[in-house]
């Protein structure tokens, strides 16, 4: 991925709806975050956002975990419905069902940047496609399931159990067994076919929202214009920060030629940054310190090679930031950790 890319994420509520399901089942959750590297204050931060690359990893240890060949299917079937998020409102809020389908579409960044659903019309047949960056990873099917069921039973909740899939359709190969997919979808499921699809009787576009109310709809709209907003703050951030990782180590970061390597000019790039509340000198001086942090308590690398490796030009500067971020020399923050 070039500097220019942010790099895509998926809303943290994922974390947590799935940490609910794995309780639910009896699946050893202490375990599964353990081996992930995922903290109990990561599961209770409800602005977070994960990378999307982590989900080949999550569900590689849930298969491992769980032992079950379905667990895609299975975890989405003992999840949360995704509730109190400003999406739900915008369904709720609006006149029909198929109108809050198309609101919300405009707003599916607020689940993921990996994910894109779109809805199509044809001969009284309405189906939403669900296309996700990681279809092409065969590994991920049960993403896939889940991520579909998830949308299956938010679409029964808003419409107070009147939407019924007519069939489910899937990327990727039948698995070995396909009767839990026929039990919990309880439609004709399909597989290897060209898209992921939700197929539905385009009747049900048309089924009013027994909330509907048009000054909680327009304020509704503004509260999600306002999220997607903020996260396309954030990208700005994230790509900074990538640039600092690739060049940091030639020790020249500075404002010019990072906004170089973003095709920015440096005024419009400082701007962004103001308007994500934060400056250059600032994420510069978090980036180095999250990452000195990082090296002195998971690696063995000596002082002087985590001075080069941060970006410093002389280890006396790098002693006075570090006693200036954490009140504690770099030998001291390393033995604190490893006792």
């Amino acid at each position: 991925m070039s500097g220019g890319m942010a790099e895509l994420r998926d809303s943290g509520i994922m974390i947590q709806l799935a940490h609910h399901a794995m309780l639910k089942m009896g699946i050893n959750a202490d375990d599964v975050w353990q081996r992930l590297g995922v903290t109990p204050e990561v599961l209770q931060d409800r602005n977070l956002r994960t990378p999307h690359d982590a989900q080949i990893i999550f569900w590689s240890v849930m298969e491992d975990v769980s032992g079950d060949p379905d667990i895609g299917i299975h975890l989405g079937e003992n999840m949360p419905v995704y509730k109190g998020q400003v999406l739900q409102y915008l369904f709720l809020s609006s006149p029909t069902f198929g109108e809050g389908l198309k609101r919300a579409l405009s707003y599916q960044r607020l689940l993921s940047d990996a994910s894109q659903a779109s809805i199509e019309i044809d001969s009284h047949q309405a189906s939403v496609k669900v296309e996700s960056a990681s279809d092409k990873v065969t590994g991920l099917r049960h993403l896939n399931e889940c991520m579909v069921l998830g949308l299956v039973r938010f679409f029964e909740y808003v419409t107070d159990e009147q939407f019924r899939p007519a069939a489910i359709e899937f990327t990727h190969p039948a698995p070995e067994n396909c009767e839990e997919h026929r039990r919990i979808f309880d439609c004709d499921v399909r597989f290897g076919c060209s898209e992921n699809r939700i197929r539905f009787d385009d009747s049900l576009l048309d089924l009013p929202s027994l909330h509907a109310e048009p000054e909680l709809l327009q304020l509704h709209e503004k509260l999600a214009s306002e999220h997607v907003a903020k996260l396309e703050r954030q990208d700005v951030v994230s790509r900074v920060y990538k640039v600092f990782g690739e060049v940091l180590e030639t020790g020249q970061v500075n404002l010019d030629d990072v906004a170089g390597r973003l095709d920015m000019k440096p005024r419009t790039l400082r701007t962004r940054l103001t308007e994500a509340g934060t400056n250059f000198n600032q994420l510069l001086a978090d980036y180095r310190c999250n990452l000195a942090k990082r090296l002195l308590s998971g690696t063995d690398e000596s002082i002087d090679e985590i001075v080069y490796l941060t970006g410093f030009s002389e280890p006396s500067t790098f002693y006075r930031a570090f006693k200036r971020w954490t009140n504690q020399t770099p030998v001291e923050y390393r033995n604190s950790r490893r006792s």
